[in-house]
């Protein structure tokens, strides 16, 4: 049962404090369950370069803390991830009694969709867009250097492409709300087609840490799919115009 909306102002913050003190406890057990699997979780992030990495096939680390600390901060995103649907859940639960019942049926429906999409996102990048970048980055020029990568500098480089993909595919919920909201139209949308493409191929530039067009069209691809598939759902979410009344005339007395 939600709280009643015209509770004190006191009784939201403490339950705002039960739900953040619930969620950090949550993101604390998951990121201790995370520390136990660290070494999956690292094989998981090395495998797009595995036997690329230097003579060794591993990468390296230069300085004394730093495979120590790629390691827990592989646990703690780990762990995160593994929260989030709890912590969102607190997050719903105490915003939910300020919304009407659409609005709640809308982001109930919502959430799952968007965590949908931002997995769908962090899969491509990782089955497709990362083997064959890693692969032009460690084998270009290797006739004229060995390679000798370091864990610090490939983790965030891998953990930061996964994430703006995961991002990105989040466009088609985004571009839906806007459309329901009334601040795009389906119009806008289809008229602004040859700036989405070229749009989609300089956001692949920026995402990919490569120059080659291959790389590039890997991302832009996906993403003219997804500003097409959003067309769609702008019409879907197009509000219908509301029927005007003819005024009614008084009658004379």
């Amino acid at each position: 049962m939600f709280r009643d909306r015209s509770a004190p102002l006191r009784y939201h913050l403490e339950e705002l404090r039960r739900r953040l003190l619930l969620s950090l406890v949550a993101v604390a057990v998951a990121t201790g369950v995370s520390f136990v699997f660290y070494r999956q979780e690292m094989e998981v992030l090395l495998r797009p370069a595995q036997g690329y990495f230097s003579l060794t096939g591993k990468p390296v680390y230069t300085d004394v803390t730093e495979l120590l600390g790629v390691v827990v901060k592989v646990c703690l995103l780990f762990g995160f991830m593994g929260a989030l649907p709890f912590v969102l859940y607190q997050l719903l639960m105490f915003v939910a009694p300020g919304l009407t019942g659409a609005e709640q049926r809308f982001v109930f429906v919502a959430l799952p969709v968007a965590l949908g999409l931002f997995a769908g996102g962090v899969a491509f990048a990782y089955f497709v867009l990362l083997p064959p970048a890693l692969r032009f980055l460690l084998t270009f020029g290797s006739d004229l250097a060995t390679p000798m990568i370091r864990i610090g500098t490939y983790v965030n480089l891998v953990v930061t492409l996964l994430f703006w993909v995961g991002l990105v595919f989040e466009m088609p919920l985004v571009v839906f709300i806007l459309a329901r909201l009334g601040v795009v139209s389906p119009e806008a949308l289809v008229r602004g087609w040859r700036l989405a493409v070229v749009g989609a191929f300089v956001l692949g530039a920026m995402i990919t840490p490569t120059f080659d067009p291959v790389n590039q069209s890997l991302v832009a691809g996906p993403v003219i799919g997804l500003y097409t598939l959003s067309i769609g759902l702008a019409y879907l979410a197009r509000r219908q115009p509301r029927a005007v009344r003819p005024a009614v005339r008084p009658e004379p007395t």
